[in-house]
């Protein structure tokens, strides 16, 4: 499957020139928008790979619109624009923005700068996916932790015995043992009334 992309740009012959360069390259242009809202929108709506914009766009910039689209974890984008001031480029990583090129544009530049901002960007979520996983399991530890210190004051276990309790009640019921955990910790708040 090619790279499904999103441009946007206020001048429609930078957007066509674009097109063409990025369809020679194999990538597939599924849409186009003159202004920072309307990529926003079109993005929301077809769900590209990549978004490549213009920083300078009526209604919304261009970082403007890459900060709603990072945030909401929509697509990576990739700024094009003719300014290489430092304010734009601290404002662009504040954005979240994952590449920047500076026009005029070189065909040579465009497939390697599209390469580096996919793979930014997958490598972000995937960090982001880890932190997540080793979020979860450090609260499944803390709970099943309580319904263990629970089981073990309440019917003198060791830590062992309640540990092994935990578990095999969660293979005998077809359940993680952190909603084990969980229901043990709910029944003594419920007697606890």
């Amino acid at each position: 499957m090619p790279t499904r992309v999103i441009i946007a740009d206020d001048e429609p012959i930078q957007r066509m020139d674009l097109k063409d360069v990025l369809t020679k390259q194999g990538y597939l242009v599924i849409g186009e928008a003159g202004d920072g809202q309307s990529a926003v929108n079109l993005a929301r709506e077809l769900r590209p790979d990549l978004v490549i914009m213009d920083i300078r766009m009526p209604d919304m910039d261009g970082i403007a619109a890459a900060e709603i689209l990072t945030q909401e974890r929509i697509a990576p984008v990739l700024l094009l624009t003719a300014f290489g001031d430092q304010p734009l480029v601290e404002r662009a990583k504040q954005a979240g923005v994952v590449n920047y090129i500076v026009k005029p544009l070189r065909e040579s530049e465009v497939a390697p700068a599209i390469e580096v901002a996919l793979a930014r960007y997958n490598e972000f979520r995937a960090m982001e996916g880890k932190a997540k996983e080793l979020s979860e399991q450090l609260e499944t530890r803390k709970v099943v932790e309580r319904a263990k210190g629970l089981l073990m004051q309440r019917y003198g276990l060791s830590e062992s015995e309640a540990f092994r309790k935990i578990q095999k009640a969660s293979m005998n019921n077809r359940k993680s043992m952190r909603e084990v955990a969980e229901a043990i910790l709910l029944t003594n708040e419920i007697n606890e009334m």
